[in-house]
């Protein structure tokens, strides 16, 4: 007998979690999530700094990647999620929506209804914040959401640090997801009770007490599988074996932005003459697909300080101690995200928005013969990256097997406005360094360092030590011209019974991380599919 369900959801990341639950809200469909990874189980997924052991290539929870980083500055790693949950099972938690103007801009962009009135609801609906609920922000909902708590361990140095921007320009704000103007405070997370909120907890994993869901992890997607130009099928492969299965009504790619090009261009979707020559039968010429790569570019700033840190809470016995209390009472530092303020700053005051985002990590790092370690005196980090790249990147299978490893190029910092806008916002940290609130706390610059001083040593520096920041996005860009590769319901261009809803649909990055508006394009687009749209 024919396996087959009426929508199969390829990918069970963040979007694919939240459609697989809105699609299968109606009983008489029947959904099949199909994940690479296994499922997510892992005591490293439920504890928020388990990220040190999940973001390490070679993972079982993780995709691998070599990245050209563009130009001469030689190859970086990338890893995405893979495993229920996807990136959300693996990433720093920080729940970060973006700005109103981003999603009216996308629809200034053709994405034709996904301006911010289209897409607030949706996060309203989703979240249940601590803070409650505000015009701008949702409770109730079965996504929980905290912030990092005021009085943790070092909070001195985080009230120095807000009190600091303050002082440079930066207003604190109680929550940084609802200022239309950004400002920095403490980080809203998708951790509650010292536990990982991922989209799989709060949206897949409720739902699978359906009869008409069903999860396949541990199972490859080798090609969608075409009659003429509709997509019917899907060819698997587990333990098992290789099989097929069918699509009755729809095939969703939600497999991210790496991963759903790669399978849209195995599957003959793509750049005609570069498939043809991989011997791929081509389906639909759609050049577009595995252009448009957009990613921020992360760097980070180090410092020196008398106190604060958490460097030593995360080393030795300390860091027994922690993991011990993490298991016996879900508390301590390892419940906090990958960094415990957020920020959003104008490195232009002329600006109408700001234009990068900073966050503070009470640790710092550097490179040991083991790779990078945490230092051993205290320090702290402020990270960032401009939140609005020009720069356009690439992703592009070299061979029709399934699994050879795309050819990824970044194309950091190639626009000249990225450039200077990277340069600026190193200056502007240093700014808030220099400010009275913070500056006793300091005692020297460790990354870039003093030494590095022009714009060209800072730009140099930047090149050679940024990287990613886990975003990568745009590679199905969404629009309403011929060249988009879905139209704004989220349907493949040239082709029926197939959509992507994934952050490779964004046609420009939002502001700032790209977790939350994952989410919200799963329910947006779910709502949309049960609507008849």
């Amino acid at each position: 007998m024919t396996e087959s369900a009426d929508y199969i959801i390829i990918g069970a990341g963040s979007a694919g979690c939240v459609l697989a639950s809105e699609l299968s809200s109606n009983p008489s469909n029947s959904v099949l999530v199909v994940e690479s990874g296994p499922m997510d189980s892992s005591f490293l997924i439920d504890m928020p700094r388990g990220i040190g052991k999940l973001l390490m290539p070679g993972n079982p929870h993780v995709w691998s990647y070599d990245v050209s980083k563009g130009g001469n500055r030689g190859t970086e790693v990338w890893v995405k999620g893979r495993a229920i949950g996807g990136s959300s099972s693996v990433n720093g938690m920080i729940y970060a929506r973006g700005f109103a103007s981003d999603y009216d801009r996308w629809a200034e962009l053709g994405c034709t209804g996904w301006a911010w009135s289209n897409i607030l609801p949706h996060y309203i609906a989703m979240e249940d914040h601590e803070l409650g609920a505000s015009a701008e922000r949702g409770a109730g909902g079965p996504l929980r959401l905290t912030r990092h708590p005021r009085d943790a361990i070092g909070a001195e140095l985080c009230e120095a640090v807000i009190d600091a921007a303050a002082e440079a320009g930066t207003p604190r704000v109680d929550d940084t997801n609802a200022s239309p103007e950004g400002g920095i405070g403490y980080q809203s997370r998708n951790i509650w009770r010292g536990r990982r909120q991922s989209a799989a907890k709060a949206f897949l994993h409720p739902a699978m007490s359906r009869s008409n869901l069903t999860v396949s992890p541990d199972t490859d997607v080798l090609r969608i599988v075409f009659e003429g130009n509709k997509a019917v099928a899907i060819d698997v492969r587990d333990k098992a074996g290789e099989r097929r299965i069918v699509a009755n009504r729809e095939i969703i790619v939600s497999a991210g932005a790496i991963q759903t090009p790669k399978l849209l261009q195995l599957s003959g979707i793509g750049n005609a003459s570069i498939l043809r020559g991989l011997g791929i039968e081509i389906v639909h010429d759609l050049p577009q697909v595995g252009q448009n790569l957009r990613e921020h570019f992360y760097l980070q700033t180090k410092y020196r300080v008398t106190g604060g840190s958490l460097n030593q809470e995360f080393s030795g016995m300390k860091l027994l101690w922690n993991v011990l209390r993490y298991a016996v009472a879900h508390s301590g530092p390892m419940t906090h995200a990958a960094q415990e303020l957020i920020g959003y700053i104008k490195t232009d005051p002329a600006l109408a928005r700001p234009d990068c985002q900073i966050g503070v990590g009470l640790y710092s790092m550097g490179k040991g013969p083991k790779g990078l370690e945490l230092d051993s005196e205290p320090g702290f980090t402020i990270g960032g990256y401009p939140m609005h790249p020009r720069s356009q990147g690439e992703v592009q299978i070299a061979s029709s097997d399934p699994d050879a490893a795309p050819v990824i190029i970044a194309n950091y910092l190639a626009d000249p406005k990225d450039r200077a806008t990277a340069v600026a916002m190193v200056r502007y940290i240093r700014k808030i360094i220099a400010q009275p609130a913070i500056a006793p706390m300091i005692i020297e610059e460790l990354a870039p360092g003093t030494a590095v001083a022009t714009d060209d040593a800072l730009l140099d520096y930047y090149l050679e030590n940024g990287g990613t920041a886990f975003h990568v996005a745009g590679t199905c860009r969404m629009g309403s011209d011929d060249a988009a590769v879905v139209d704004p319901s989220a349907r493949v261009r040239g082709v029926s019974g197939l959509r992507v809803v994934d952050t490779s649909i964004f046609p420009e990055l939002p502001s700032g991380n790209t977790n939350a508006p994952a989410m919200a394009a799963g329910r947006h687009v779910g709502k949309m599919m049960l609507a008849g749209g």
